[in-house]
């Protein structure tokens, strides 16, 4: 059941809105404060006799959307006209007073049979935690309500983007994604103390860790992906990597068929940007069954290694041949530990430009190029 969007502007679901209600069958009308179950200007009358919600279900949870259900007692229910719902992101410790331009908000439904779908991404957002509340109304011929009490209140938290939403996120990285550029090795950027504690603690490895929440807020690689990041992008002018890096001044760099090749499957798992022209690219590559490989099957689009948009693995006269999409920057999650003798590791002679960094970016929510219309 859609939920359509309306403006910041308190107002109360009395005869201006009759004939928005005539014609929708779910309406985000913005109500008087749930403290309390009336307001003197709010043209919402109280009327014991209505029941009260009991037993509330939330199931079906999508980034965008949720069915609810509740029990009720059969008295008066024949008289209920409309559900008020009152949604609000958890952290949240009043009731929305509609002065925040973040909406959650109440909402208005007319009554249907249960369960009801509230869907609408202009007030739900992926992977958050909210809170919600129910009363039954009766419209009366004034066109005032007559109310009951507010439900308990329920918590529950949306899900994460699905392989549908990411493939559309994919679609959109692929417009800009440009020519591929040839290039041979993969790198990862780090301080000197990272090198050295892999060395003296780690056994001589780089080990995966968990994913920050960097890039889009629905992506479902973030905070539960384990890896390693790598970089290969290049210069245009010497096809090399880069001397600058926000990231550290020491470089582990190897052979691209290490990492990549026909034995590592390869998935699309962000596209995002930072207010900023440029955008970034989320790969994941994973060696065939491995636990990485068994996470990603279940959750990201896959890509095929020869033919894609963003970095490819080819055979040439019986070699290996590696390309990288030339206008996205490619952020490359290995999702094995990798030994520091399969490459070298060396100081940089370009600058730490911190700026640069993407550790917990925040994606920009009005960039029209890397966002879906789904969630916040």
């Amino acid at each position: 059941m859609e939920v359509p969007r309306t403006g910041h502007s308190a107002s109360s679901p009395t005869s201006p809105c009759e004939d928005m209600i005539k014609n929708l069958s779910l309406e985000a009308i913005q109500l008087c404060d749930r403290e309390g179950n009336k307001s003197q200007d709010s043209g919402i009358a109280e009327m014991e006799e209505l029941p009260v919600p009991q037993n509330i279900k939330i199931n079906n949870i999508t980034c965008d959307s949720f069915k609810i259900s509740w029990d009720m007692d059969s008295k008066a229910k024949e008289r209920i006209t409309h559900y008020f719902i009152d949604l609000n992101k958890k952290e949240n410790k009043n009731s929305n007073k509609f002065k925040h331009k973040d909406v959650p908000t109440k909402l208005v439904a007319k009554a249907v049979p249960l369960p009801m779908t509230v869907r609408g991404h202009w007030f739900l957002s992926p992977r958050t935690e909210y809170t919600v509340a129910v009363q039954t109304a009766a419209k009366q011929s004034d066109g005032d309500y007559a109310v009951s009490e507010w439900s308990e209140i329920i918590e529950f938290c949306t899900a994460d983007y699905s392989t549908v939403h990411l493939t559309q996120l994919l679609e959109k990285a692929e417009v800009i994604a440009g020519r591929m550029l040839k290039f041979s090795v993969f790198y990862r950027n780090q301080q000197k103390e990272y090198f050295d504690h892999a060395r003296q603690a780690q056994n001589n490895k780089m080990l995966p860790s968990v994913k920050d929440n960097s890039g889009s807020h629905g992506s479902p690689i973030s905070g539960k992906l384990e890896g390693i990041f790598f970089s290969c992008n290049t210069e245009f002018n010497t096809g090399k990597p880069p001397q600058d890096s926000p990231y550290g001044r020491y470089r582990f760099e190897v052979q691209a068929e290490v990492l990549f090749n026909p034995k590592t499957n390869l998935y699309f798992g962000d596209f995002y940007c930072m207010y900023t022209a440029y955008h970034y690219v989320i790969l994941v590559l994973a060696p065939e069954g491995s636990p990485g490989d068994e996470f990603c099957k279940q959750r990201l689009p896959a890509l095929d290694i020869a033919d894609n948009r963003f970095l490819t693995c080819t055979e040439e006269d019986g070699q290996l041949v590696f390309h990288h999409a030339q206008d996205v920057i490619l952020e490359v999650i290995y999702t094995d530990p990798v030994h520091l003798s399969l490459g070298t590791v060396a100081e940089i002679s370009g600058h730490q430009l911190m700026s640069l960094s993407t550790v917990n970016a925040k994606k920009d929510p009005s960039c029209k190029t890397c966002n879906i219309s789904v969630g916040r």
